[in-house]
């Protein structure tokens, strides 16, 4: 993940050059992000016709942020699955079960960066390798650079909100009910959200 050099778009005075965005290499360093500022969701489509949303309470991460080469930044995620939060206990249970999640055998999911990418302005694209019950997959995040800032406890932080998809299935996600009217019960694909805060190390 990478912060960085913001650039000139105005299209009216396309002859003007561009101009230059604060210097953000002093934001270059390790990060911790802090789970009670942060939270990781989902959404799912349910019986065709709303969605369901959810998040997982209990997760730890890690940033390197390379101001000056924003391509030499990198990102770690650990979520443990057991902590997801459906807002239904009745459902949070199934969710953990063999049916999909089976949480006993597989704990934890991951996700580790392989590259970041300028789209520009304040977006950014990170690639990277998503693991879930044991089946590893390419995961894209598209990303938004929130800022920074000093909080009262005199701690460095950097925040970023993030979107991706998946499919369940590609991960053995497959469990579904066929519906009177048709269709399914649950959909395949499921939108991701990250809402990032992070604290610089020392």
């Amino acid at each position: 993940m990478g912060i960085f050099s913001r650039k000139n778009t105005t299209p009216s005075a396309p002859a003007a050059p561009a101009v230059a965005g604060p210097d953000l290499t002093a934001l270059t360093g390790d990060y911790v992000i802090d789970p009670a500022h942060s939270a990781i969701g989902f959404v799912a489509r349910h019986a065709m016709v709303t969605n369901v949303k959810g998040g997982f309470g209990d997760f730890t991460g890690t940033l390197h942020l390379d101001g000056a080469e924003p391509a030499k930044s990198t990102a770690a995620l650990d979520v443990r699955v057991e902590s997801i939060d459906t807002g239904n206990a009745d459902r949070d249970t199934h969710l953990k079960s063999a049916d999909f999640f089976k949480t006993d055998e597989f704990p934890t999911m991951t996700f580790r960066s392989t590259g970041v990418e300028v789209l520009g302005g304040e977006e950014y694209r990170v690639t990277g390798e998503l693991s879930l019950l044991g089946v590893t997959k390419p995961l894209t995040i598209d990303l938004e650079f929130n800022g920074f800032a000093k909080d009262p406890f005199g701690n460095e932080r950097v925040g970023f909100t993030g979107k991706a998809e998946i499919l369940r299935s590609e991960f053995g996600l497959t469990w579904n009910a066929a519906l009177e009217t048709g269709g399914v019960l649950i959909s395949d694909k499921v939108k991701l959200t990250f809402d990032v805060s992070a604290i610089k190390q020392a």
